[in-house]
Formats: structure tokens, sequence, C-alpha cells
């Protein structure tokens, strides 16, 4: 007998916790299971050829928003194929309406709804040993072989989240992959859009479990484990456990990776936080909006103030990336006013700002409150909002216009001086990244692919369209700036002074080759500029440093040198 666990992820570096679940959850029947994992990258004629080849006598697949619709075309093909396999399907894109998918499925046999472990291996024992009645297996819905009429079994009661086997437990190559880890499960809130909130029942992984799991990454000094709780600082005690424990542990290599609540961050959490190793943890926060309507409709709790001096707080350490989320188009928030919750949390300068568009997923608040909401969305996965009463699809097309901007220039930290030199022009950081989208849309640079190079050129020809030749020279500087904080370039920057100018500096300065690079400035940018700065009147000369590096932006060491 053949099970194969199949995983279809969005990209390379991800790993799926749920088919290592379900093989650890498998007991005596692991020897019969196959994990086969691909990306969303990988065709779907490529992945049903690798599915083919393996001969699976079970084939069964994970399910989510960022790969259904591989995930359809691929069964539609393999059951033409293999017509007696069954496959079974599992995850959140299956566990609602389930009648409905399989009966627009008809070459599905089964779907397993919610959690899967105990119910896999109940149906491991029925599919390799033909025991037991698949009528008496809870939390799965299938076709009955005998008519193909659908029948849905009851709910599985939820396990007690110390008995979950642990995922990794047949060492694998994560060498270069992240690990995804959960040591609760449900969550405390109640958040309308969200599928976490639809599990009440708040469960905790005993303690002495995870701190013994959490080992075995740092002794296999995989490089990112990846917290799935849902908010992991609801616990007071548990976190902090955690949170001392690969303090106390810590391998130099490791990153850990929160979703937390930063409002209800307290000093004693704040306090062990700001005594981390630079890039030892990151936090992702889920601010969504500053709007307060928004947030009382959606159902959310969060003390935006509170939040707002947490996060400054921890910015003030220096020592852990801060990832802030928005999301675009929830209830009582048009285009104005998401205008204004992007400016707010673009203030507190967080490592990473995501904007995000609402997703209407089975079985949430939001999904049964769309016609209220009057919420139009893609029929297809990812469910993305089209429009809603407050937001027009021609505010969401602007909005997605502020979306890549953020992601290019903001996000990847590759224009940070030349972004706040442009900032300082704006009264609002948001009228500055929609400017500049509509720039690329004007000029048709949002259909083509750019080099980080050619990225900085079209800063500067946007700050020669819309800004004085004081702001053009600035930014000029502060792209060059930019360039070599990140790498010694290959190729000098057209704008930049011939390097022949400066030799002698190099010669004493950069014995180490290309490890370093020393550069000639007019204007100071060691701080953050936040006014126009004007030049200086002698140049000032500043040594990149490659070997030592920001841990929280990769950027190059940079020191002030005496000019040679």
């Amino acid at each position: 007998m053949r099970i194969l666990l199949t995983a279809v992820n969005a990209k390379y570096i991800h790993s799926n916790p749920a088919v290592y679940a379900l093989r650890a959850a498998a007991g005596e029947y692991q020897k019969e299971i196959e994990i086969a994992e691909f990306t969303i990258n990988t065709s779907s004629d490529e992945i049903l050829k690798d599915i083919y080849k393996r001969k699976p006598d079970v084939l069964c697949l994970s399910c989510y928003i960022w790969n259904m619709t591989h995930l359809e075309e691929i069964i539609t093909e393999f059951h033409k194929l293999c017509p007696n396999v069954p496959i079974w399907m599992g995850g959140p894109e299956v566990s609602y309406e389930v009648e409905t998918f399989l009966q627009e499925h008809p070459e599905v046999t089964g779907l397993m709804m919610g959690e899967g472990e105990a119910t896999f291996l109940e149906l491991c024992k029925y599919w390799t040993e033909g025991q037991g009645d698949v009528k008496d297996i809870l939390g799965i819905a299938y076709r009955n072989p005998e008519d193909g009429s659908i029948c849905v079994n009851g709910p599985r009661p939820v396990i007690n989240m110390s008995d979950v086997p642990f995922l990794y437990e047949k060492t694998e190559d994560f060498a270069n992959r992240i690990i995804y880890y959960e040591s609760s499960r449900g969550c405390p809130f109640s958040c309308s859009y969200c599928l976490s909130s639809v599990d009440k029942q708040l469960r905790f992984r005993s303690l002495d479990l995870v701190l013994e799991e959490l080992c075995f990454f740092i002794e296999q000094k995989v490089p990112q484990v990846k917290f799935v709780d849902r908010t992991f600082n609801c616990k007071h005690d548990h976190a902090m456990a955690i949170w001392q424990f690969i303090k106390d542990h810590d391998n130099g290599v490791t990153n850990f990776h929160f979703e937390i609540s930063a409002d209800l961050l307290n000093q004693e959490e704040l306090d062990l936080l700001s005594q981390m190793r630079p890039g030892l943890v990151q936090l992702e926060i889920g601010v969504q909006s500053t709007n307060e309507a928004t947030i009382l409709e959606i159902h959310r709790t969060m003390k935006l103030q509170r939040l707002k001096d947490v996060v400054n707080k921890i910015h003030s350490f220096g020592n852990i990336h801060q990832h802030l989320d928005l999301i675009a188009g929830l209830p009582y928030e048009d285009y104005n006013r998401f205008q204004v919750s992007f400016d707010e949390i673009h203030a507190l300068y967080p490592n990473q700002l995501q904007l995000g568009f609402l997703k209407v997923l089975k079985g949430s608040y939001m999904y049964e409150h769309a016609k209220e909401y009057g919420i139009l969305y893609h029929n297809k996965p990812p469910y993305e909002v089209l429009s809603t009463n407050w937001l027009s699809f021609e505010d969401v097309l602007r909005l997605k216009q502020v979306e890549e901007m953020v992601e290019v220039y903001y996000n990847s930290h590759q224009y940070d001086k030349g972004i706040e030199v442009l900032l300082t022009q704006y009264a609002s950081a948001f009228a500055f990244y929609q400017q500049l989208g509509e720039y690329y849309e004007e000029k048709g640079y949002d259909k083509l692919s750019h080099s980080r190079m050619r990225r900085s050129e079209i800063l500067i020809e946007f700050a020669q369209k819309y800004h004085s030749e004081d702001v053009v020279s600035c930014i000029k500087e502060a792209l060059i700036w930019d360039l070599y904080a990140r790498e010694n370039c290959k190729s000098r920057p057209a704008w930049a002074p011939n390097p022949q100018e400066f030799r002698q500096m190099t010669y004493f300065y950069c014995k180490n080759g290309k490890l370093s690079h020393v550069e000639p400035f007019s204007y100071a940018f060691s701080q953050r500029i936040t006014v126009l700065p004007k030049p200086l009147e002698q140049r000032v000369w500043y040594h990149f440093l490659y070997e030592e590096r920001d841990p929280l932006t990769y950027c190059a060491k940079i020191i002030q040198v005496e000019e040679q």
C-alpha cells in the first residue's frame, strides 16, 4: 500500500506542516506513507507526471487558497489516468461546504474536515487493512461507494495538543527551508475575516514538549522556525517560557517568527525581547485598520495607542524585525480612510509593511455577511475583494498600485535613503506611493520586469518630473548610498562620480577588495532623513563593510572615514 501525501507550497523555502503532521500521526502505518512537495511555480503537468510515476494506491492532497487552482486541474487529469485510485483532500479550503465541493468534483472520493491527525490514522487503518467502517470515521465527507451518494459524518472532537506527535521526528532536509511549528491551536479573538475565529477552543501544547522540540530545531540549525499560533502571546507564562528558552539556547543562526498582538505585551515581555540577539526574533503584528468603526465591525480587539507605543518601544531596541499588516476592503473603510490607516502605520517605520487585500474565506463571518457589506470578490481562490459598499473597483486598482510600490521600494530595503529623500516632499506617505504607482502605469513600467539599477533610475526620472533640482541632486546621491549599502556593485551607476577621482581612497581603505567600498558624498545620510538635507560645505567619505551587516535589513555596516 502506498499512500501519497501531496503538498503544493507557495515557495520552495516553505514546508507544509500538514503533510508532516499526518505522517507523524499515522503511527504504525508510516511505512506506507510517502510525502511529495511541490510549489505553485511548478507546472500542473510536471506535478501530474511526478504523482503518476509514484504509483500511489491512495492520493491525498493538502488544500489552501494558494494552491487550489493547481490541485483542481491535477485531480481532474489524474482521475482520468487512474480512475480506481481514491483521491482524498483536506485543509481549510475544503473543510466548508463539503457537499457542494464533492458535487462539483466527482473525481474526489472524500474530504477530511478540520483537524486531521486522528481522522487520518483511522483512514490509514481502513485503507491498508480494510478494517472498520468508513461510516464510523468522524470528521470526513465522502462518496458512498455503493450508490455514489454524498455522506457527511459528524465532526471530530478537538485533539489534546500534547497528544499530537512531533511533526519532524523523521529528519528531512530543511537546511534552506522554513519550518512551521505550532505550540497552540485556536484563537481567543473573533476577527470576522479569519478562519481561526471559528475554532474557539484555545489549546496549548505542554511546555516540556515544546522546549524539547525547539531543541531539535536549534541543534539542526534550521534557518527559520515560524510559529503558526494565531496569537502567540495570548498566554503570558507560555510566551515568556518559550522566549526565555530561545534566548538562552540561541545558536546564532536560527530565527524565530511569531504572530502577536502588540497591545497585549507587558513590561516583563518587552524587557525580555530587548535582550534578544539582533535577528533572533521577528514579530508579525496584524493591525488591519486604524479606523475604530472598522475594528468594531470586524469584531477585532485592539488598543491602537497601546499598539503604537509598543511598536515604537520595540523599534527602539534595534534588535527585532517587525512586520505590520493592513487589510484593504474591510467594512466602513473607504479609499480616503484607508489612506489614514496607511499613514498611521507607515509612521511607525516597521521593517515590513504589508498592504494586503481582504480575502473572503469560506466558513468565515465575512463570507456569511458578504451581501450585507456589498462585497464582490473573485469566485476562484484566493477569493480576493473586487469592491465593497465603501470601496469601488477603481479604488482597489489604485490601492494595488500602492501595494506594488510599497513592496518594491519599502519592503525590499534596497532604496531606503532614496525613499526618505522623496518622502520629505509629501505630507502623506500614501500620497507618495500612489503618485509613484501612477507614474509606473503612465510609463508602462508596471508591465515590465526591472533590475535594481533600473528601479533606481526610475526614481530619478520620477523626481525629475515632479520635484525640484535640489531634490533630484539629493536623491541621486541617496541612491548611490542605497546601491552600495547592499552590495559592492559590479556596474557603477551612470550618475555616480568617476571612481578614478578617488582611487587613492579606495587603495587606502579597501585592502580587502570586494568586501568593502568607499564613496564620497555631498550630503549627510547616516541618520534617518525627515527634511530635505542641504549640501555639505565639504564632502564626506563613507566606508561600506560587507562582512558586517545589519541582521534586520541586510545592509552593510557603514562608517564615516577621514579623507586621505
